[in-house]
C-alpha cells in the first residue's frame, strides 16, 4: 500500500485510490515525517482505505496526525457523506458518544495552588467518582428523559451551572433531535448513575498551568492568563454511549444487507443517513451526546465546589467544551458548491474559524488550546486532531512501564497524580503517545489551526 502513499508537502500525505480495491475517494493524511514514521505501527492506511470505500463518501477518507487503529474508522478519523446518497456509520463516531474535552479557566496563580494541590487533588477525588461503572445517586426516569433532551441545559436548569456555562459550550450543550426513545432500555439503565462521574482509561481532571500564550488577544478573550491555574476535564457519555454504540452496531449489521450495502470491513457497518435505521441512530447518538454534556456539566459543577473551599471568592469560568466523537450534519462548500453532509468525527474535533479546539496532552506532557481556521472549513470539514494519540496499546503500554514508579516520575516532574487504579497509570503513560506537541504542529503547519496557549500538567487526577 505504501507505493500509493504520496507527500504532497512537509504537513500532507495522499493515499491514493489504486491502494485498495473499492476506494471511492483519496485518502488523506495530515502528517509530517515523525508522524508517517508511526504508521507502519497499526494498519491504519487500510482503515483509512476503508472509509473511502463506503458510499456517497464527499471529498477524502481524512486522518489526522493523532491517527491510531479503532473500531471500523481510524481514531483521528474524519469523513464527510452526502446526506441523501451517503451514509452514517457508529463505527465512524465511536463507542464513547461525544466523548470530549472541557476547559475552564481562573484567576488563580499557579504559585498559590502548589502548596495546595494534594489537598485539592484529594478533594476532587472524593467528590468526582472515577472508575469503570463508579456511580453516585440513580437518575429517576423523569430526570434521565431530561438529560437524553436537553443536555447541559437540563443540569443549568436544575441550578448546576450557568447561562455562560451553555454559551461556551459547542451547540449550546444540548443537540437538538435528540430521540430518548431511540435510546434502549440497557443504555439507559448503564447510565442512570453515571451522570457527573469521570470513568476510567484516558479519562482525566487535569489541573494545568497556563505556560505559554501565542496568541496574547486570543487568549484573553477566553480568560487565560500566564502563570494561572485552569481546570481540563475529559470524559464522555459513559456506559449510556457505549451501550447505544453497541446496539446500533447490531441494526447496522441487518441495515446493509437491507439496502445491499457491501464494506471491506464489517467494522464499518453503516446505513443510508436517510434511511430509517441511519435517522434512529442519529438521534439516539444526539441523545447519548447530550448525556456526555451533562455529565461534564455536572463534574464542573463539583470542581466548582472544591475550588471555593480552597479558594473562597474565586471563579472557575469556561473557556469552552467540544467533543470529538460525533457525527454531525452540516453544510460545508465543497469544490464550490455547497453541500449537506454528514460529518463522521471520530478522535478529531471541530475546527471553525476562530473557534477553540482543546488537544490534552498525556498525563505529564503539554495541552494546547487551538482555534480553528478558515482553512480548515475550506479542506477537512472544519476537523482537527484531538490530542496526541496512542502509539502503544493498552498491554504494551503496560508491559513497558513495568518495574517503573510513574507517581514518583510525575512527582519529580513537579506533577501531583491519584488514580484509582495503578494500572490506568500504566496504560496512559506518556510514553504510550505521540508527542502532542509535534501533533499540534501539523494542524498548525497545513493551516487547519492556530496555537493559542500551552498548559502544563499540575495536578491529574484519573480513573
Amino acid at each position: 500500500m505504501n507505493k500509493f502513499l504520496k507527500r504532497l508537502d512537509p504537513w500532507r500525505l495522499m493515499l491514493e485510490p489504486g491502494a485498495f480495491p473499492g476506494m471511492r475517494a483519496p485518502g488523506m493524511i495530515y502528517a509530517d515525517e515523525y508522524i508517517e514514521s508511526l504508521l507502519e505501527g497499526e494498519d491504519v492506511l487500510s482503515q483509512v482505505a476503508g472509509v473511502a470505500c463506503l458510499p456517497g463518501i464527499v471529498g477524502y477518507s481524512m486522518a489526522m496526525p493523532d491517527i491510531h487503529q479503532g473500531y471500523g474508522f481510524p481514531i483521528g478519523g474524519v469523513a464527510a457523506f452526502d446526506v441523501d446518497e451517503g451514509v452514517i456509520s457508529p463505527g465512524g463516531v465511536g463507542y464513547d458518544i461525544s466523548c470530549g474535552v472541557r476547559l475552564l479557566a481562573t484567576n488563580i496563580a499557579a504559585r498559590d495552588f502548589r502548596p495546595r494541590a494534594d489537598k485539592a487533588l484529594a478533594a476532587l477525588f472524593a467528590a468526582i467518582p472515577c472508575g469503570v461503572g463508579a456511580g453516585k445517586d440513580a437518575r429517576s426516569d423523569r430526570d434521565l428523559e431530561a438529560v437524553l433532551k436537553d443536555g447541559a441545559a437540563a443540569l443549568v436548569r436544575a441550578g448546576m451551572g450557568t447561562e455562560g456555562d451553555l454559551d461556551k459550550t459547542e451547540e449550546g450543550g444540548r443537540l437538538a433531535g435528540a430521540l430518548p426513545d431511540a435510546v434502549s432500555g440497557r443504555a439507559k439503565e448503564r447510565g442512570r448513575n453515571q451522570l457527573g462521574t469521570l470513568g476510567s482509561g484516558n479519562h482525566f481532571i487535569e489541573i494545568q498551568e497556563v505556560d505559554e500564550l501565542f496568541l496574547e488577544d486570543q487568549a484573553a478573550a477566553m480568560g487565560l492568563k500566564k502563570g494561572s491555574i485552569a481546570i481540563m476535564l475529559h470524559s464522555g457519555s459513559r456506559g449510556l454511549g457505549h451501550q447505544v454504540c453497541d446496539d446500533y452496531i447490531k441494526v447496522m449489521g441487518k441495515a446493509m444487507d437491507k439496502y445491499k450495502i457491501t464494506v471491506p470491513d464489517r467494522q464499518l457497518c453503516c446505513a443510508p443517513v436517510s434511511s430509517p435505521e441511519g435517522r434512529e441512530y442519529l438521534g439516539a447518538m444526539k441523545a447519548a451526546a447530550n448525556f456526555a454534556y451533562a455529565n461534564r456539566q455536572a463534574m464542573t459543577h463539583a470542581a466548582r465546589s472544591v475550588f471555593s473551599r480552597f479558594f473562597p471568592g474565586e471563579k472557575a469560568t469556561m473557556v469552552y467544551d467540544v467533543s470529538h466523537n460525533l457525527a454531525s450534519i452540516e453544510t460545508h462548500v465543497w469544490e464550490g458548491k455547497k453541500r449537506k453532509v454528514c460529518v463522521h468525527r471520530k478522535g478529531a474535533t471541530r475546527a471553525f474559524n476562530g473557534v477553540p479546539v482543546l488537544i490534552p496532552g498525556s498525563m505529564g506532557t503539554s495541552s494546547y488550546v487551538l482555534v480553528g481556521t478558515e482553512g480548515a472549513e475550506r479542506e477537512t470539514f472544519a476537523s482537527s486532531c484531538h490530542g496526541a494519540g496512542r502509539v502503544l496499546g493498552r498491554n504494551e503500554a503496560i508491559r513497558r512501564s513495568k518495574g517503573r514508579n510513574l507517581v514518583r516520575e510525575l512527582s519529580e516532574m513537579s506533577i501531583k497524580v491519584m488514580a484509582k487504579k495503578t494500572s490506568t497509570l500504566a496504560e496512559e503513560a506518556p510514553h504510550a503517545y505521540k508527542d502532542v506537541s509535534a501533533v499540534v504542529e501539523v494542524v498548525q503547519g497545513a493551516g487547519l489551526c492556530r496555537k493559542v496557549a500551552r498548559l502544563l500538567p499540575v495536578a491529574v487526577m484519573k480513573g
